[in-house]
C-alpha cells in the first residue's frame, strides 16, 4: 500500500490569517494530527492538556495536546493537535480529515468528500 502526503496550512484559531504550510503524511488510522512543537509555538498555539499514547512496541509516551486551525484549498476546520517532539512523524489524523470534510479512500489512496449528515428534528 502506498503513502499519501498532503500539504495543509496550520494556524491558530485566534489568528487564522497567520499559517504555516506543512507536508503531512495522511494516517487515517491515527486519531490526532501531529505538528512539531516549534511550529505550534511559532503560531502561539498553547497546550491545553496531555494525552498518553501507546506505541506499536507497547511503550507508553505522553504528549501535549492543543487545538489548531487547518486549511486545505477552500476547506477550513478546527481539530485537536499533538505537540510533536523530536523523532515524531508529522501525521494528519482522522479528526482533522473529518473537520475538513474529507475522508481517505484506503484502496485508491485518494481524498474524497466526506458525506456530511445533519440531524434535524422536524
Amino acid at each position: 500500500m502506498g503513502l499519501t502526503f498532503l500539504e495543509i496550512e496550520v494556524g491558530n484559531p485566534t489568528n487564522p490569517e497567520v499559517t504555516e504550510k506543512i507536508d503531512f503524511l495522511i494516517d487515517s488510522g491515527a486519531i490526532y494530527s501531529v505538528v512539531p512543537t516549534p511550529i505550534l509555538q511559532k503560531l502561539d498555539i498553547k497546550p491545553l492538556g496531555e494525552q498518553v499514547f501507546r506505541l506499536a512496541d507497547g511503550t507508553k509516551i505522553t504528549r501535549k495536546k492543543g487545538g489548531a486551525l487547518f486549511k486545505y484549498k477552500n476547506l477550513v476546520g478546527g481539530a485537536d493537535v499533538i505537540f510533536g517532539e523530536e523523532g515524531d512523524s508529522m501525521l494528519l489524523g482522522a479528526f482533522t480529515l473529518e473537520a475538513l470534510g474529507l475522508t481517505l479512500d484506503p484502496l485508491r489512496r485518494e481524498l474524497k468528500p466526506l458525506p456530511m449528515i445533519l440531524a434535524i428534528v422536524l
